[in-house]
């Protein structure tokens, strides 16, 4: 699969035209409970889990577009959704969902002759769930 067309929605705002990049990465914390019944191997069940979503953007500065949107964000938790594709939901592109934390936003990065871009990371809040419908 290459990816071509992403879709990104951040407090409803749909961000195709900045993104670059959408990555989700979910995880489980690996919990040792290792015993002596364990003969000697390591034994572990997991626990908390956690998600990130990474973003690359083309930052814009006019009005009502990418740095408009963000800026007011920051410190709020917020709904986003992430799919591989912009068609329709479905069993062949799913749809994550769920909050994320608007800890940082880095409106200027870049050195002379760069794009201007956004790279940020977003921890979820919460449940992310996966649908198909």
């Amino acid at each position: 699969m290459v990816l071509l067309a992403e879709y990104l929605s951040i407090n409803a705002n749909v961000l195709n035209t900045y993104t670059k990049k959408a990555e989700l990465t979910v995880e489980v914390e690996e919990k040792d409970v290792t015993n002596y019944a364990s003969l000697g191997w390591k034994e572990v069940l997991g626990g908390l889990k956690s998600a990130e979503l990474g973003c690359e953007f083309l930052q814009s500065f006019t009005a009502a577009e990418l740095d408009a949107i963000m800026w007011p964000l920051l410190g709020t938790v917020v709904p986003f959704e992430v799919r591989a594709d912009q068609a329709a939901v479905g069993t062949s592109n799913p749809k994550y969902t769920g909050s994320i934390l608007i800890t940082g936003w880095s409106p200027l990065t870049g050195s002379v002759g760069d794009e201007a871009t956004v790279s940020q990371g977003f921890p979820t809040s919460g449940a992310v769930t996966r649908a198909t419908s």
